[in-house]
Formats: structure tokens, sequence, C-alpha cells
């Protein structure tokens, strides 16, 4: 009834014989990585296989999402629906003992193996309902992570969200917590176009699950009703950015982001998603006016106190040298401290650096007006960490955005200007940071303050090349930025096009120097290759077609073909691309001519009769085109105006005649259609 892996016990004495969920034949290739590979090497297997489930359930960044909470040695954890193991590895590392229980043996057995070193952690397998009335009452910490939302799934009923955190909490200590991160049904992210994540459907939360399904996430309020019908006397809100899966920030109702830092919105890994609007924009408006807390992606909800970390940053998509966290909290005297700590010692010289860098920054603007942010080194308790003044103020990218907003460009190139004088003094002394951006800035009145330096180089680095960095980051983060005539720019600072290639190289350099051989999230959403699609360009597509997708007709009874008494027949397109006509023509026409769009484009006639007769396209008498005839029935023309001319004259007429055609349509660019034309042309 139980098996060892290693250091790790996997308790079956509640296991029903067979798993009732996977996700098919990605677990045994997950399992099979697992057990032949060591942690360090997934990163590669990721980049390499490019599979959704790999990643999801591999990725070493799932561990943010509870690396921050501080637990201590001696705490005792549950971790309910451990699944493949995600979060269990660092559930081992800062707590005492992990008892984790999920209805999977196939994760079980990828959480273990992956984890067999950790002496310390317990899997029991089986429905969490068999398995809970033997657990002990005392659990300083219970993990829900991605769970709470099968509350139906596991408990059942006509209450199961409130009976299951009922049960949670009859498992507490006296003090003890609980953690639920889950997603938010109000999600920003859902009303741009993302689906549902459990579901794979658009809008399924937002229309609070009119069609059913098994699975429920919440809003902020929803969750704060639960919970006070269960009884819950105290809980803490914090939001997980972009969402909890794969957080690089997490925010608090005391921390809460500014205009401007939500800017990483493309994350979703798992299936195709629509784009129905900027989400930096809307979010840069929600929090102007405080509302994230209602529109964040995900929560993470701790019933129970709250804790002194307000704001967590971190930047561990990197090479592991340079993997770090940043951390503001306030403590009980409400003094407010930014901590940098090294994820792993192999960065633990990259935080020394800093206190160096700021001794050095010091002596470099001495004299000047750019304020360094004070930094100290502090090591205690076992830990490591660089920490600086928590420092008021407005960053310049802000005060920038400002000025470009309400078109005051000249108050743009002002801060520019006075940014290029402050950074620029004493700038042949041995020592730049690299990264003076303007987001790292921060402007109270007349004191400017250089907050961030952590990629400071002993060696100077021309003024014109930090700026340039900066403008070039600027514009990047921004399309709306592109407003600025970078071209003026450039010549202010007197950088030559051929210099700005070499900058941009640099910043190539230096990415690569920063990341390793590690690919960014976003080039691993490309690698899995889920579409992103634009509904206004459909829409667009769909007004330009209305536009060029219409039918002209003209008729010629002697004295040409004249503009002035042609007619356009309405509904000729049946769809985008087919256009069939039946058109009632006059004894004394003698030429008709068919204008099918006003675009370029490839036209297949599949059937033209008069009088019900075949009209033999093949004959060049009967039919011509300003276009080119690569086949009797396929015509190509590399106009905006195309024609085809039909020779009634050469067919049997009546006093009143039936022409029936039905051709099909596809525009072309004019490049691709005069290629197209010319390649017709030669074979002729």
């Amino acid at each position: 009834m139980v098996e060892e892996i290693g250091k790790v016990k996997l308790d079956y004495s509640r296991y029903p014989g067979e798993d009732f969920y996977c996700d098919g034949k990605v677990e045994d290739e997950i399992l099979d990585i697992v057990k032949n590979l060591s942690p360090v090497e997934y990163g590669g297997v990721i980049e390499e296989r490019k599979s959704w489930p790999i990643l999801y359930h591999l990725s070493p960044l799932r561990e943010n999402i509870v690396d921050w909470i501080p637990m201590k040695k001696s705490d005792r954890v549950l971790e309910v629906g451990s699944g493949c193991g995600a979060i269990t590895g660092a559930l081992s590392r800062k707590a005492g003992s992990v008892t984790c229980v999920d209805l999977s043996k196939k994760r079980s057995l990828i959480n273990a193996y992956r984890h067999s070193e950790c002496e310390n952690v317990t899997i029991h397998v089986g429905n969490f309902k068999d398995i809970e009335p033997d657990l002990p009452r005392d659990f300083d910490y219970i993990c829900l992570i991605g769970v709470f939302e099968y509350g139906q799934s596991y408990i059942g009923g006509e209450t199961p969200f409130h009976d299951f955190l009922k049960t949670l909490m009859s498992h507490l200590a006296k003090s003890g917590r609980i953690v639920i991160a889950i997603e938010n049904k109000y999600g920003l992210k859902y009303f741009a176009g993302c689906k549902e994540d459990h579901l794979g459907t658009w809008f399924s939360g937002i229309e609070n699950y009119a069609d059913g399904g098994g699975v429920r996430t919440f809003s902020r309020r929803g969750l704060e009703k639960i919970f006070k019908s269960c009884g819950v006397k105290e809980s803490n809100f914090y939001y997980p950015y972009p969402d909890y899966k794969f957080m690089t920030t997490l925010y608090s109702d005391a921390y809460l982001p500014g205009k401007g830092e939500l800017s990483n919105n493309l994350r979703n890994f798992d299936r195709d998603r629509m784009l129905l609007f900027d989400e930096k924009s809307a979010f840069d408006g929600i929090a102007e006016d405080g509302l994230f807390p209602i529109f964040a992606n995900s929560f993470v909800a701790v019933i129970g106190g709250g804790f002194d970390v307000k704001y967590v940053k971190y930047s561990n998509d990197r090479a592991p040298e340079f993997t770090i966290k940043t951390e503001i909290a306030r403590n009980a005297a409400g003094e407010i401290s930014v901590r940098k700590y090294p994820l792993g010692n192999a960065a633990a010289e990259h935080v020394r650096g800093m206190a160096v860098a700021y001794e050095n920054l010091q002596k470099k603007y001495k004299g000047g007006n750019l304020e360094i942010n004070r930094c100290k080194l502090v090591e205690e308790g076992g830990d490591l960490f660089a920490q600086f003044e928590f420092v008021q103020g407005t960053s310049l990218s802000e005060l920038m955005d400002s000025c470009l907003d309400k078109g005051d460009l000249e108050g743009f190139h002002k801060y520019f200007k006075e940014y290029v004088e402050r950074i620029g003094y004493n700038s042949e002394y041995p020592v730049a940071d690299f990264d003076l951006i303007f987001a790292n800035i921060l402007v109270n009145k007349d004191k400017w303050t250089l907050i961030d330096y952590e990629w400071t180089f002993g060696k100077p680095i021309d003024t014109r090349e930090l700026a340039f960095r900066a403008i070039y980051c600027y514009l990047l983060e921004d399309e709306k930025r592109n407003k600025l005539n970078l071209d003026l720019i450039l010549e202010e600072l007197q950088i030559t096009e051929e210099d700005a290639e070499n900058f941009r190289e640099q910043e190539r350099d230096f990415q690569r120097f920063v990341t390793g051989k590690h690919m960014s999230m976003a080039q691993m959403r490309d690698l899995i290759g889920y579409r992103m699609m634009i509904p206004q360009k459909w829409v667009e597509k769909y007004h330009d077609s209305e536009s060029v997708n219409k039918v002209q007709i003209y008729e010629d009874r002697g004295s040409g073909f004249k503009e002035e008494e042609s007619y356009f027949v309405p509904e000729a397109y049946q769809g985008e691309n087919l256009i069939e006509l039946e058109l009632t023509v006059s004894g004394d026409v003698l030429n008709l001519r068919i204008d099918p769009a006003f675009d370029c484009c490839v036209v297949r006639i599949e059937e033209m009769t008069f009088n019900g007769e075949t009209v033999p396209i093949d004959k060049k008498k009967v039919l011509a085109v300003n276009g080119r005839i690569a086949r009797p029935s396929t015509l190509i023309f590399p106009t905006t105006d195309p024609n085809i001319n039909i020779a009634l004259s050469e067919l049997t007429r009546q006093p009143e005649n039936t022409l029936y055609v039905r051709m099909e349509v596809v525009r072309l660019p004019i490049a691709m259609a005069q290629e197209m034309a010319n390649a017709v042309k030669k074979i002729i």
C-alpha cells in the first residue's frame, strides 16, 4: 500500500485502482522525462518538445506562485491536487513537511520521481473525500493551486465549494492559512479574447457559465461570499500577473499596479485566442481608476492573516547567474523596504554586485543632478539580499507618456533633453548603468532618482548609446508611442543610422547575455504555435469586401460601353468568393461586359450559358479580357478594374435573352497578380 521512490512515499491505501482523469500519452512522455533527466535539464526539453502540457507541468516558473510565501521550516503543509508536482518542490524546500493528495497515480508518480530527493514529502493517491478523514488537523498551510474551482468534482452536492472549504478549514492549525490560487471569472484577458481556461470556450465565465460545466471560477466578491458563509474571519487577496500559472509579478491591495506596468499580456499558451483590444491600454485605465482588483486575471486568496510582503517581481526567465526576486514589504512598524534576493547560489554574486554598483555610481554622479537609490547588502538568517530605500515619485516614462497623450511633443522633448543632461554627467568616469531606461528613474519635483541599477558595468559607456537604448526600449513597450519621430531624436543625439544599427546589435548581445540559452516565454508561445486572431481585421476585411466585391454590368448597343448606362447587380456575391448572376439581356445588345470586382483577382468561370446554351469561352471572338487567360476557364487580372467582354453578336440572340454566369473570384495583392500574369504570358 506504500511505495517509496527515492525519499518520497506514495500511499495507495485509498487509491480506487484506476485514474479517472488523464492528459493522455503526454503524461507517459512527462514520466519518462522525470525518470531519466534531472530538473536542470527540463528547460532544454521544454524548448525542444514545444508542447503546452510539458511547459505547464515542468516549467520552474510555476513555483513562483508559492515561492514568495514566508513559510518556516517547522511548518506543515497540505497540498490538495498536487498533480505532477509543479509546486511540490518549492513547498518541500520552504516547509518542514508536505502532505500531497492527488487522484491520479500517473501524476503522483511524476511528482515522486521529479522530487525523489525530498525526504519530507508524502503523496496520498486517491479521492480527497476518501483520504480526508485520515489527514491531520494541524496544518499550518493548506494549498489549493488551480484546485478550488473543481469543488464540484471533489465534493459534489448542493453547495460543493462551501462544503469543500469547511472541510479544509477543519484541518488547519489555530493560526493556519489556506492559500487558494484561482482564475478571476472577470479577468481582463477573458474580455480581450482568451478562452475560459478549463472549458476552452469564449466568455463562459463572463456569461456566468450559462451552458453549465463542472468547473467554476469566481470574482473576488464571489469568493468573499463563500468565505463569509463558511465563517472565515479574515482573508487577504493578492493578484498574480499575468496570471497564477506563470506569475512574474504579484500585487496586493497595499501595492497595486500603476499605469504602464501591465504590458506582458500575450501569455496564453494552450489555445488560440482573439485579440479584441489592446490589454495594456485597458489595464492603464483600470490602474488609473483603481479597478485592478476587479479585473486582475487571477487571485491568490489567503484565508487567515496576511503577509508583510506587498509586492514581488520574479526575474527568473534568465541565465541562472542573474535570476533574482524583488520584494516590497511593510513591517509591523509600517516601514517599507525594497529587497532583491538571488534565486539560487549562482545569482548571489550578482546581488552582491548591486551594493558595489551603488558605491561606484554615487562617486560618478557626485555633484550632478541624478540621485542614486541607497543600497546596502544584508545577510541574516541564512538569507542574502540587497536592500534599497522605497522612493516616492512618478516614473519618467509615465511623465513622458502623459506628454504624448496630450500631444505635447515639446514637453516630451524637454524631459528627454533633461534626461540626457542628467545621465551624461561625468560621462568619462569608468562606471555606467547600461539599463538607464525611463522606467528606472523616479521624478519627485526637481529630484530625479535612479531606483534600479542592476546592470552596472565598470567602464564608461557613450551617453548617446544609453539614451538610444532608453528610447528604443520605450518605443518597443507600446505601439502608441510610435507617434514619436525617432529621426528627430537620432538627429538630436547626433546618431547616424549606422550608429543606431550598431546600438541595436549591442542590445541584442545584451539580451543574449542576460537570458543565456533560455528562450523567453514569448518565444515559447510562438513555438507552441497557437494562433492569435484579430477580429478587427476581419471586420475591416468585410467592409473592404463591401467596397470591392461588387459586380458592374455594361451593355454595348453599337456605340461602345458607357459608364452612365452601366448598372450594378445587388447580391451578386454569394459569400466572399462566389458570384452567381442571371441577367435579362435585350436582343439589341451586341456586347456585354462584366466587371467581377474592383481589385486584382483570379477568376474561374464555373458555368456560363446564354439562353441555356454553354458560351464557348475558349473562343477569342466570343470572350475577351483585360488580363491573362491561364486556361479556358481561368482568368488572371493584374488590375483593379478587371473586365470580361462577351461578344453576344457571335451568339444566337432572341428579342429577350437570359445570360447565366457562375464564377469563383479570389482577390490578390497586385504584385502577386502581376507575377502570375507574367508567368502565364511566358508559357503562352
